[in-house]
């Protein structure tokens, strides 16, 4: 009988049951929080927020892994690759999360991203699923805000308006 191993479950105690993830699950705590959301023909769910657009994905081979990616709404030429670069480097170091880097879009601009994942594979409850979307949507936004200071003129070619 391991720490970690496979055949242990935890015991649902309390007045919740542990129950799997879903992109369901996923829909219903976004309803309740009162964030809007869509689905896109892939069946996946995302969302825009002001700096930033986050999708939420269910992964793994059981549906056990909840991974949550956000895009923040500027973009960079490629000649701000390596600063970018910086800021997100700076930011993995001292920030637990959520995770932060840097791609290119199909036209080469420079994309800063986010992401956080978790695996609940002996499934969640509905307050563990809120405090997820919580955690990784602010700390992201927080992120996504630093990334505006650290660009201005590129967030003020980018921002919503209104």
């Amino acid at each position: 009988m391991g720490l970690f191993g496979k055949s242990e479950r935890p015991e649902s105690g309390g007045l919740e049951a542990l129950a799997p993830l879903s992109k369901d699950r996923i829909k219903a705590a976004l309803e309740r929080a009162g964030w809007s959301y869509t689905v896109d023909s892939d069946g996946d769910v995302g969302g825009g927020w002001e700096y930033g657009s986050f999708y939420f994905f269910v992964n793994g081979k059981m549906d056990e892994l909840l991974c949550v990616r956000g895009f923040w709404r500027g973009r960079l030429d490629g000649d701000d690759y390596a600063r970018a670069l910086e800021v997100c480097n700076i930011w993995n170091a001292d920030k637990l999360w959520p995770k932060t880097y840097v791609g290119r879009d199909d036209e080469g601009m420079v994309r800063i991203n986010t992401e956080h994942n978790v695996d609940y594979e002996h499934g969640l409850t509905d307050e563990q699923l809120m405090q997820h979307l919580l955690c990784v949507i602010n700390t992201s936004m927080a992120f996504f805000e630093h990334v505006n200071e650290q660009f201005p003129e590129a967030w003020e070619r980018f921002r919503p308006e209104g």
